[in-house]
């Protein structure tokens, strides 16, 4: 489905990424893992065209997207979960989630898909005319799952799902990517937690430096000595 082909980016003068070579099949969970600095975010930023590539292509199905906007890379059914939730805070959670179908038109699909995200998140539905921006950590990271959802992807990204939250949260919410999942969506999951990655994804890169240093089944991955020595400690 996203086929990343010897991807080199960074920022200005700084080079990030240097020959990053992944793939994303139809209907599968990947994992990239690594530490902060490894340039797991540029590469999902170089995918959804907020960055330009310096070298390499991005390809979905088979068709080259390298260097569209990040507009028409939504509209290919690509979407992003960015670090940090990224959130409107002055808006209200329903505001929100309707902000992630804003290219589409049909009100009606629309108004389905927000009643399934409600049902993916209940807490979302006492807090629908709450300011986002007055959530806890975990109800702002349902909400932009749910906001991303709402783009209708085929490719759901989502960049650091456990980052901050409690354990009772994460197990909410990777209950809820398993359900996305099992709908049809595939998941490109950018991870630092390597026991939350390998549990949810069938594949996994571990990038290194800017460069991917491992790559294969996530089973493979986790008992790997490297990975364990780096990310899973004794």
């Amino acid at each position: 489905m996203l086929e990343v082909r010897n991807l080199s980016a960074g920022y200005g003068d700084v080079q990030i990424l240097r020959d990053v070579t992944l793939s994303v099949q139809a209907g599968e969970i990947a994992t990239l893992i690594g530490s902060n600095g490894a340039g797991k975010s540029t590469l999902l930023n170089t995918v959804c065209g907020i960055l330009r590539p310096l070298a390499g292509s991005v390809l979905l199905d088979g068709q080259d997207i390298t260097g569209r906007s990040p507009e028409e890379i939504v509209g290919l059914g690509i979407t992003q979960v960015p670090e940090g939730r990224r959130l409107f805070p002055d808006l209200t959670v329903r505001e929100n989630l309707l902000m992630g179908a804003y290219r589409r038109r049909q009100t009606a699909e629309i108004a389905n898909d927000l009643s399934r995200a409600l049902e993916l998140f209940p807490r979302l539905r006492e807090r629908l005319h709450q300011r986002a921006g007055t959530l806890s950590g975990g109800e702002q990271q349902m909400c932009a799952i749910g906001r991303g959802l709402m783009a209708k992807p085929r490719l759901l990204m989502l960049d650091e799902l456990s980052l901050g939250l409690a354990p009772i949260v994460l197990d909410i919410l990777t209950d809820a990517i398993r359900e996305v999942h099992r709908a049809g969506t595939a998941i490109l999951l950018v991870e630092q937690d390597v026991a939350v990655a390998c549990d949810l994804a069938e594949t996994g890169y571990v990038l290194e430096n800017g460069r991917v240093a491992l790559s294969g089944p996530t089973a493979q991955l986790r008992v790997d000595p490297h990975v364990q020595k780096l990310y899973l400690g004794p």
